[in-house]
């Protein structure tokens, strides 16, 4: 089973690759933008454990991404240390456009299941994570 989930995993990290490289994306830069779509405030560390890289990683991902005009970020923390990072128009856009790609690959991966067993795939899916990080 466990072999299985990663190579699901794998098959469908590099199905995103290939829709997201010629965005000029990464899944990374992709899953920055969307957390900040989702919750929009949040800091370099909370976004590096989200997308799951090192904070130095997300430090570097979200200079280019200001550098590039997609996220904002104050110049002086409002409270502490965080920096929080928000979309800007021109993110928000580029993120549509890449989303719409992630969902075709989604619809590809699921094309052959029909509606009860992609519901069921979910059920499932969301069952086998609770269970192990119940388990810690």
């Amino acid at each position: 089973m466990g072999y299985l989930l990663k190579e699901a995993s794998s098959a469908l990290r590099a199905a995103m690759e290939d829709v997201l490289r010629p965005l000029g994306m990464s899944i990374t830069h992709y899953s920055c933008l969307e957390l900040l779509a989702q919750r929009p405030g949040l800091s370099n560390s909370e976004l590096a454990r989200g997308a799951f890289v090192t904070r130095q990683t997300m430090n570097v991902l979200l200079q280019a991404l200001e550098r590039d005009g997609y996220v904002t970020r104050p110049a002086q923390a409002p409270a502490g240390k965080a920096l929080p990072a928000r979309l800007t128009p021109r993110g928000r856009q580029h993120l549509d456009v890449a989303s719409k790609a992630v969902r075709s690959v989604e619809a590809r991966m699921l094309g052959g299941l029909t509606s009860a067993e992609q519901s069921d795939a979910l059920r499932i899916l969301r069952t086998m994570t609770r269970s192990l990080r119940d388990d810690d």
